[in-house]
């Protein structure tokens, strides 16, 4: 499917730029934006931390920047539908800046957040450059959104893109920074959740496109590159993953060891999770190097379930223990952070 297609109707069609969003009550520390502004304007405005911004239904075609001074920050949508209020762009990492060098992937995301803190509910973050359209370009990661910062919750969000839809990473190696995602729809083909974070997904869905290639696999959902210090990498519980591609034509992950951190080692669990037929359940994993063969890596399955988690061949789905899944929780994970801990 065409991302502009997804796209065009959902909130109305495009936004007008370039007016300053107005305070609807300093007091309380609250931003709005409606269409004619833009949410950049509204986190530069923010000074200082605890700003809310409410994001009205519109799409805001603009790049959307927040730095770590932005200390915990909320950007929520007006409404209760994530479909209503849309922030694309449409920059890949092959795409040339106005200097001639190009974006690489993380400079590639519609939406870049280092700030402690932030919370993100109700949103559609997205990045509608597709390949097909650009056949001179040979970098086609395109990020939805590239998270870094310990504490950063998101909630009821959309993540829309093709290659390298959510970067869920940290800002420095040596950094363990925690994300919780909590009922958020993830979509993408190749590597589309990817990143070094102590990342968990709970109750979330994740789908896979069909790629319009003669070979297989089209794609894999994770691609962690947890550092090797860290404990814990990503965690998926009580989620869905459904595929609008044929029987088979994706893997579950393939772990990532960049060239510039060759002592990754990716860490991936996933649990109590419905798969669709859309996994390839017999060969489930596969390298992206064969230097770093996934059997060497943290990935493991508990009781999961669905056509896609069957387990006819043992050693290809490495499981956990009873006693060994009773560490991999969301409250493990996230340590003395309790995102989840509110009515």
């Amino acid at each position: 499917m065409r991302r502009r297609t997804l796209l065009t109707g959902i909130a109305g069609g495009l936004v007008a730029v370039g007016t300053t969003p107005a305070f609807a009550d300093a007091r309380r520390r609250v931003l709005h934006v409606r269409p004619g502004d833009l949410v950049q304007d509204a986190v530069d405005a923010a000074d200082g931390g605890g700003w809310t911004i409410v994001v009205h239904p519109g799409t805001y075609r603009e790049v959307v920047n927040i730095p770590a001074d932005k200390r915990d920050l909320t950007l929520r949508g007006a409404t209760r539908d994530p479909r209503d209020a849309v922030i694309v762009y449409d920059n890949a990492s092959g795409t040339k800046k106005p200097d001639g060098t190009t974006y690489g992937t993380a400079g590639s995301a519609t939406f870049t957040s280092a700030a402690p803190g932030l919370t993100v509910r109700g949103l559609t973050l997205a990045n509608d450059w597709l390949r097909a359209d650009h056949p001179e370009i040979t970098g086609t990661q395109a990020v939805a959104a590239y998270v870094t910062g310990d504490r950063s919750l998101f909630e009821g969000v959309r993540l829309l893109a093709h290659q390298d839809t959510l970067f869920a990473d940290t800002t420095a190696l040596e950094a363990f920074d925690r994300q919780y995602y909590r009922d958020c729809y993830i979509e993408g083909d190749v590597d589309f959740v990817f990143g070094r974070a102590r990342a968990v997904f709970e109750r979330c869905h994740f789908h896979t496109l069909d790629r319009e290639v003669s070979f297989k696999p089209e794609g894999m959902v994770f691609a962690p590159a947890t550092a090797r210090a860290n404990p814990y990498g990503f965690l998926a519980v009580r989620s869905r993953i459904t595929s609008g591609a044929e029987d088979a034509a994706y893997k579950i992950a393939r772990p990532w060891v960049p060239s510039y951190e060759t002592t990754a080692w990716p860490s991936l669990v996933v649990r109590d999770t419905w798969m669709g037929p859309g996994i390839d359940a017999v060969t489930p994993y596969t390298n992206m190097r064969e230097a770093y063969p996934w059997q060497t890596m943290r990935f493991r399955e508990y009781a999961n379930h669905g056509p896609g988690a069957v387990i006819s061949v043992p050693e290809n789905r490495p499981q956990l223990t009873a006693e060994e899944a009773a560490v991999h929780t969301r409250r493990t994970y996230l340590g003395d952070w309790r995102p989840y801990a509110r009515p």
